[in-house]
C-alpha cells in the first residue's frame, strides 16, 4: 500500500488547450493518505472518472505528476502501480467459473494453491456467490457478473490500492446496501487504500472515510460527511449533499444582518460586506414554519409527506425555500413565514464559502 499524492495535476482532452476552460480537470494538489477510504462524488462530466483514471495509469495527465508513496508513476501504466480496478460493468472470463474468475489475479502472480482456495472461498462468502463457484461465469445475470468484477478486484491483498468506477451501477438496490456494508469491513479488516467514484450521495456517505467533492473538473471540498453537511465550502457540496439540498438566497450581508429583499435575517457571526454574487445558505433541517411576524415571507407551494419526515415546498421571491417538519405536524392555515437557525447560516460569495470576523458562540477577546 502506499500514499497517493496528486502534484500540480491537470488534464485537457485538446492538444493544445488555450485557457483553464479547455480543461476537463483542472489544477489539483492532493494527498490520499495510505490506507483511508475515499469516495470521489459529483454530477455526470464533472471529472471523476477522469481523475480515476489517471491515477490507475489508464490516462497520462497533460501536466503535473502522480506520486506512490516517493515514486514518480506518472508515465508507468497499470501493471507497474500494482493496484486493483472495477469498473461501472462487468468484465468476466465468460468462459471461466466463477471461482477460476476470482482466483485468476492471484494465480497470475503464483501464488500458494491453499492461500489461492482460502482466499476464494472468502471472497466469494463477501459477496455470496459460494454455491456458484464451480458454474460458468456464461449465462450469469449483469449484476452476479458485477459482483465477481468486485470480487476479482478485492482478491488481492497486495495491492497499493483499490479503485472502483461506479462498481454498483448494475446491482439491484438490496445489494448495493449489503456490498457497501461488505466493502466497508473489508476496508477496516485490511487497510487497503480505496477510491470510490460514484454520482449517488449515498453510497458516498456511507462507503468513506473523507469525500472529495467534485464540480466543473475542480475539487471543491475534501471532507468527512459531517463536514460536506455541516459547513459545504462551496454552493454546489450545499445543494448536491441532502435531500433536499441547502436553500441558497441572494443577499447582501452587513455585520451580522443579511437583507433578502430588504428582510433582515440574523447571522451566527460577523461578516466583512463580501463583494460579488452574495447568498446566504441553510439547510432544510435548520428551518422552522412561523405564523407570527418573524422570519421570511414565503408562499406554500405543497407538503410532501416521506415517512420519516414532512418536506415542506415554498418560495421567496421567486427562490425556491424547503424546510422539514416533524411528520404530523399539522401546519397551519395562516402560517406564510419562515425562520433561520442563526448559528446554521453560511454566507456564500461567488459561490465559496465566506468564515465570519468573529462567530456569536465565540466572542472575540478584548485587544491587549
Amino acid at each position: 500500500m502506499a500514499q497517493i499524492t496528486l502534484d500540480n495535476l491537470a488534464h485537457s482532452y485538446l492538444p493544445n488547450p488555450q485557457s483553464e476552460d479547455d480543461f476537463a480537470l483542472k489544477q489539483l494538489d492532493h494527498v490520499w493518505k495510505d490506507g483511508e477510504a475515499y469516495a470521489l462524488l459529483g454530477a455526470s462530466g464533472c471529472g471523476k472518472s477522469t481523475l480515476l483514471n489517471i491515477i490507475s495509469g489508464l490516462l497520462v495527465p497533460s501536466r503535473g505528476r502522480i506520486l506512490f508513496g516517493d515514486r514518480d508513476v506518472t508515465h508507468q501504466d497499470t501493471v507497474a502501480r500494482n493496484i486493483a480496478q472495477v469498473f461501472q460493468f462487468p468484465v468476466v472470463y465468460d468462459t471461466m467459473t466463477v471461482g477460476d474468475n476470482l482466483a485468476f489475479p492471484l494465480r497470475n502472480r503464483g501464488m500458494d494453491p491453499a492461500y489461492i482456495a482460502a482466499r476464494v472461498q472468502q471472497i466469494a462468502g463477501m459477496i455470496g456467490m459460494q454455491d456458484l463457484l464451480k458454474r460458468k461465469a456464461r449465462g450469469l445475470t449483469a449484476d452476479a457478473k458485477q459482483k465477481i468484477s468486485l470480487g476479482r478486484g478485492m482478491v488481492r491483498e497486495d495491492v497499493n490500492a483499490i479503485l472502483f468506477d461506479e462498481p454498483l451501477t448494475v446491482i439491484d438496490p438490496h445489494m448495493k446496501w449489503e456490498l457497501r456494508t461488505q466493502l466497508k469491513a473489508l476496508h477496516n479488516e485490511f487497510g487497503h487504500t480505496m477510491i470510490y467514484v460514484t454520482h449517488d450521495q449515498t453510497e458516498a456517505l456511507t462507503f468513506a472515510d473523507k469525500v472529495v467533492v467534485m464540480h466543473d473538473g475542480r475539487v471543491v471540498q475534501l471532507g468527512t460527511p459531517e463536514e460536506l453537511f455541516d459547513t459545504p465550502e462551496h454552493t454546489f457540496v450545499g445543494y448536491f449533499i441532502g435531500s433536499p439540498g441547502m436553500n441558497l438566497i441572494d443577499a447582501e450581508v452587513s455585520g451580522d444582518v443579511a437583507y433578502c429583499g430588504g428582510h433582515a435575517v440574523a447571522l451566527g457571526g460577523s461578516y466583512t460586506a463580501p463583494g460579488g454574487k452574495v447568498q446566504i445558505g441553510i439547510r432544510p433541517e435548520f428551518v422552522t414554519l412561523s405564523s407570527g411576524s418573524q422570519g421570511l415571507p414565503v408562499t406554500i407551494r405543497r407538503i410532501e409527506d416521506v415517512g420519516r419526515h414532512q418536506i415542506l415546498r415554498a418560495e421567496f421571491e421567486g427562490q425556491p425555500v424547503n424546510a422539514i417538519l416533524p411528520e404530523g405536524m399539522p401546519v397551519p392555515a395562516d402560517a406564510n413565514r419562515l425562520i433561520f437557525a442563526p448559528d446554521r447560516i453560511s454566507v456564500y460569495a461567488d459561490d465559496w464559502r465566506v468564515l465570519p470576523v468573529h462567530s456569536k458562540a465565540t466572542p472575540q477577546r478584548e485587544a491587549v
